[in-house]
């Protein structure tokens, strides 16, 4: 069931029942030679939407943009400041949160999020907590998950890529953004095969001199449709378990 896709009283029948979201997020970033600009949002989403269609769970609008200013020196890619994100992502709660919403769970799909989703939840604990007086409002619970950090889609990851798999426009990311959108498929050959390794602490123009074409430790020429519906697979049931532990869900 998609946000978007519902009505008003949809919304409200479905709080009767439950009060659990997912929230895919992403970024719109540069993905090497091979890979699309929308991929770290495109494959939280596809997870997302189809956990929403087996297990009836409501799946809000996918948040496209994200931190990721050490890619700007790539044609494409669009980043949110750090206190801009958390500001969106606060407001997003927040609205979440006034309608009943009590557990509201971030599928991410950009390793550069990760520290400022937990300055935003941190952000919106403290406002609930300094509130004077006592607290009258309902629970609230966030929390995000990685898809490509969960046991299942790791162990593929592995077998089918081992060391090629690397840090960023892996061969992982870039097989699921595939099976999502087939059409896009591109094959271009990697030089060198396996891009450079390193830390992305660093300002944009230092990105690019140290990773050329945006990968970092990866060979994404390996990425193929057949893999990433494995994928897929493998990260609706990680990501299943892991929201369902989270949420409550039997």
């Amino acid at each position: 069931m998609r946000l978007q896709h519902a009505t008003w009283p949809e919304v409200e029948a479905y709080l009767q029942r439950d009060t659990g979201i997912i929230v895919p997020i992403g970024s719109t970033e540069q993905h090497g030679p091979n890979g699309l600009v929308g991929t770290d949002a495109i494959c939280p989403e596809t997870i997302a939407w189809e956990i929403g269609e087996r297990h009836g769970v409501l799946v809000a609008p996918t948040q496209n943009l994200g931190m990721a200013q050490h890619h700007l020196a790539f044609p494409g890619t669009i980043s949110l400041r750090p206190s801009t994100l958390i500001a969106v992502l606060r407001d997003t709660i927040t609205s979440l949160s006034r309608h009943g919403f009590t557990h509201v769970y971030f599928l991410n799909g950009h390793g550069g999020n990760v520290g400022t989703m937990s300055a935003a939840f941190a952000e919106v604990y403290t406002e609930r907590s300094m509130r004077f007086g006592p607290r009258s409002d309902a629970e609230l619970h966030l929390t995000f998950g990685n898809w490509f950090a969960g046991p299942r889609v790791r162990e593929l990851s592995t077998s089918f890529y081992g060391d090629a798999e690397g840090s960023h426009a892996t061969a992982s990311e870039i097989s699921l953004s595939w099976f999502a959108r087939p059409e896009a498929m591109k094959e271009v050959v990697m030089s060198p095969r396996i891009a450079p390794v390193g830390s992305a602490q660093c300002d944009a123009d230092e990105f690019r001199r140290r990773f050329p074409d945006g990968r970092m430790g990866s060979d994404p020429s390996l990425a193929s449709v057949e893999h990433g519906q494995r994928l897929f697979e493998a990260g609706v049931d990680d990501v299943w378990e892991s929201y369902r532990a989270f949420a409550g869900r039997s």
